[in-house]
C-alpha cells in the first residue's frame, strides 16, 4: 500500500489500497460484506450505547436474522419492510438481511405523523415493520390500517407489549436450521428511500445492491477513510447519508461504526472523545448549532479529523477548526437520487461555498459520474453561466418505485435532471445558485430563495430564515421573509434589513417580512417552503416594509 502524504504529516493509506485489502466480490450487499468478514472477523464493526460487535458477530446476527425473516415471516425476494426509529443496530441489520434474501428496506423518519406514515408503507406497500418502542402506537395503527398480513415488531424491549425482533430471531434459532435464500443479483432494490416531498407527496427512490456498493466504497476516496477509521453516525438512518456514507463508508474501509441514538448537540463532543470517532458527518444545520453553542461543551480529547457537512460558513469552518481542532472539513453535494457525485477534493484545493468538482470511485474501472449544465432548452449553456445540473453516475437510482410518471419526469435521455441551478466557476467547480423551485422572479431579476435563507440566517439574533414569493401587485413576485429569532432575543425587520443592506442587492430585500415561532422543515431539515406557502395567515401578519418606509 503506497502512503500518501496528509497536511499533519501522517501516513494515509490510498483510497485503492484501502478497497483492495478485500477480496473481489460480486457488488452485493452480501458479497460486500462477506469480503470484509473473511478478512478481519474480530475486528469491531459497529459500537452502540457501550455495545460492540465485531465483524463476525454482525455477519452471525445478519444471517440468523436473514433465517427468520424467510423462514418464520415469510418475506421473499421483492418483498418490502419498513422501519420507523431512531438510530439502532437493528436498523443496520435489517437492511443487511433482507438485502441478503433479496427484499428491501424502507426506513422512514420516526418523526413522521400517522398520515406521513401511513402514506409511505402504503404506498411502498411493507409486509412488516420494525418500529423503535416510542414509535409502536404509529406502527400498529399504520399496521391495523393495512390489513392483518402486515407484521410488527419492537427493536427494543419496553412494556409496549410487543413482541421484539430478538427474541422472534431467538426463538426461531432454536429450531431446526433452514439457510435463507441467498440473492444473487447487484441488481435488485436493497433500499427505498422516500424524498422530502417538498412540492407534494414524498417519492421513493429505489437503490439498487450495486449502487449501495459503489456509493460506499467511493465515500472511502472521498474522505479518504482509513482501515482504522472509527465513523461517528449521528444523522438518522432513514437519510441516504447515514446509510450509504457513514453506514456504507465504516464497513467499505473495515472500519467501525460508532451509531449514536440521534443528534444530541449537548452531549457531542463528550460521545466523540469517549467513542474515539475520527469522522463525522453533518448536516449545515448540525455544525451550525454546534457552532454556537456553550464552549464548556467541548471536550478536547477528541480525535475527529475531518468533517463532511454542507453547505459551510466562513464562521462555522473557522470555529470548527480554530476552536474545536477539526482540521478537514469537505463540503459537498448530494441528493437521494443522486448519492456521492460531487465533493472538494480531500487533498484540496477546498473553496468555500462551492460544491465541488466530480467525485470518481477510487477504482479506475469505475465508470467517472457526468454533469452536464443546460438551459430550459436542453443546451449546455456558456462557460460560467447558470443552468439545470444534469447527472449521470453509477450510483444512480433505479427509479422512483410504482411512479413511472414521476420517473419519466425526472430523466432527460439518460440524464438525471436534479432541478439545481448551478454554474461553474473558473477552475471548474460547482457552484450552487438556487432550486428552480425555490427561485423567486422579482422585477425581472431571478433571486435565489436559499441565498436569502443563508445570508438572514447568519444575523446573531436569528436562528433560521426562510424565503418565499408571494404575489406581486402588477404580476411576478415580491418577497416574503419568514424569521426564527433565537431564544430571548428578537429584531424589528427595519434593522434587520438594514444589516442586510451591505450583504445583498437592492432587489434581494425582502418587502415582506413575518417573525414565527418555528420554521417547518423537511425530514432532511430543509425549509418546508411549501408549508409556509400554504399557511393563509403568514402574508396576513407580515409587515409591509414598502408601506413601513413612507
Amino acid at each position: 500500500m503506497k502512503p500518501l502524504a496528509s497536511p499533519a504529516g501522517d501516513a494515509l493509506v490510498a483510497p485503492l489500497d484501502v478497497l483492495r485489502q478485500y477480496r473481489a466480490h460480486d457488488a452485493t450487499l452480501t458479497g460486500f460484506l462477506a469480503a470484509r468478514v473473511a478478512a478481519h472477523p474480530d475486528k469491531p464493526a459497529l459500537v452502540f450505547e457501550g455495545e460492540t460487535w465485531s465483524y463476525r458477530q454482525l455477519d452471525q446476527r445478519i444471517g440468523l436474522t436473514a433465517d427468520w425473516l424467510a423462514q418464520a415471516m415469510q418475506v421473499g425476494p421483492g418483498d418490502r419492510v419498513g422501519v420507523l426509529s431512531t438510530n439502532h443496530p437493528s436498523t443496520v441489520v435489517l437492511m443487511f438481511a433482507l438485502a441478503r434474501i433479496g427484499a428491501t428496506m424502507v426506513p422512514a423518519n420516526p418523526e413522521y405523523r400517522l398520515d406521513e406514515a401511513l402514506y409511505v408503507f402504503r404506498h411502498a406497500q411493507v409486509c412488516g415493520l420494525v418500529c423503535a418502542p416510542g414509535t409502536l402506537a404509529t406502527g400498529a395503527a399504520v399496521a391495523a390500517d393495512l390489513g392483518g398480513d402486515v407484521w410488527l415488531r419492537a427493536n427494543e424491549d419496553g412494556d409496549h407489549g410487543v413482541p421484539t425482533l430478538a427474541a422472534s430471531i431467538a426463538a426461531h434459532a432454536a429450531q431446526p436450521a433452514n439457510a435463507a435464500p441467498g440473492v444473487d443479483s447487484d441488481r435488485s432494490t436493497a433500499l427505498i428511500i422516500y424524498t422530502s416531498g417538498t412540492t407534494g407527496f414524498p417519492k421513493g427512490a429505489m437503490h439498487s445492491h450495486r449502487g449501495y456498493v459503489l456509493t460506499a466504497e467511493a465515500f472511502v476516496g472521498r474522505l479518504h477513510l482509513q482501515p482504522d477509521e472509527r465513523v461517528m453516525c449521528v444523522m438518522p438512518l432513514f437519510h441516504i447519508n447515514a446509510l450509504m456514507y457513514s453506514v456504507g463508508g465504516a464497513l467499505a474501509c473495515g472500519g467501525c461504526l460508532v451509531l449514536m441514538r440521534r443528534f444530541s448537540a449537548s452531549s457531542f463532543w463528550r460521545f466523540a472523545a469517549e467513542s474515539g470517532a475520527t469522522e463525522v458527518n453533518l448536516v449545515a444545520a448540525a455544525g451550525s448549532i454546534l457552532a454556537r453553542r456553550p464552549r464548556a461543551e467541548f471536550v478536547p480529547g477528541h480525535r475527529i479529523t475531518k468533517m463532511f457537512i454542507a453547505p459551510q460558513t466562513q464562521e462555522m469552518v473557522r470555529v470548527m477548526k480554530q476552536e474545536f481542532h477539526v482540521p478537514r472539513l469537505i463540503e459537498c453535494y448530494g441528493m437521494t437520487e443522486i448519492p456521492g457525485v460531487i465533493a472538494n477534493p480531500f487533498n484540496g484545493p477546498h473553496k468555500l461555498g462551492t460544491m465541488g468538482l466530480i467525485s470518481p470511485h477510487p477504482d479506475p474501472a469505475v465508470p467517472v459520474p457526468e454533469a452536464r449544465i443546460v438551459d430550459d432548452d436542453g443546451h449546455d449553456v456558456a462557460p460560467g453561466a447558470a443552468g439545470e445540473l444534469l447527472i449521470r453516475t453509477p450510483t444512480l437510482m433505479q427509479g422512483y418505485y410504482r411512479d413511472a410518471v414521476q420517473t419519466e419526469a425526472a430523466f432527460r435521455d439518460g440524464w438525471f435532471a436534479t432541478g439545481d441551478l448551478v454554474r461553474q466557476d473558473s477552475d471548474g467547480y460547482y457552484v450552487f445558485v438556487a432550486r428552480k423551485k425555490d427561485v423567486i422572479r422579482r422585477k425581472g431579476e431571478n433571486v435565489s430563495g436559499a441565498e436569502l435563507d443563508r445570508i438572514f440566517g447568519e444575523h446573531p439574533a436569528v436562528e433560521e430564515a426562510a424565503a418565499i414569493g408571494v404575489p406581486a401587485d402588477l404580476g411576478e413576485e415580491e418577497i416574503l421573509l419568514a424569521v426564527q429569532f433565537r431564544p430571548g432575543q428578537s429584531v424589528e425587520p427595519g434593522e434587520l434589513l438594514a444589516w442586510a443592506r451591505d450583504r445583498l442587492a437592492v432587489h434581494k430585500l425582502p418587502r415582506y417580512v413575518v417573525a414565527v415561532d418555528a420554521i417547518p422543515h423537511t425530514p432532511t431539515h430543509k425549509p418546508a417552503k411549501h408549508k409556509l406557502k400554504a399557511d393563509g395567515t403568514l402574508f396576513a401578519r407580515a409587515i409591509d416594509m414598502a408601506a413601513a418606509s413612507h
